[in-house]
């Protein structure tokens, strides 16, 4: 009978603690931008302008990190800054 394969063993552990965290801060992502998104409905500025940052913040660390791609990245700020401008209007 053939041994266990620990490398592949200790393999599987490690891309099962990526996936999980991986999966955390892309939800952590999408919980921010709907936040976000909600709040410029609500046309509430401050709180906007804050839930944006706190986005940005979010979505550049994503992409630090490879969890998401850079492109994707810019591409979701651009529209959530487009969406701020265009909501508030420089009022804040």
């Amino acid at each position: 009978m053939a041994g266990k394969i620990t490398s592949a063993e200790k393999r599987h552990r490690q891309s099962e603690e990526r996936r999980l965290r991986n999966k955390s801060v892309k939800s952590s992502v999408r919980t921010s931008i709907r936040k976000f998104v909600t709040l410029a409905q609500k046309k509430d500025a401050a709180e906007a302008e804050t839930a944006l940052r706190e986005m940005i913040s979010k979505l550049d660390s994503a992409a630090r990190k490879g969890i998401i791609k850079k492109n994707a990245a810019a591409r979701k700020k651009s529209r959530m800054q487009r969406l701020f401008s265009s909501t508030f209007s420089g009022s804040a």
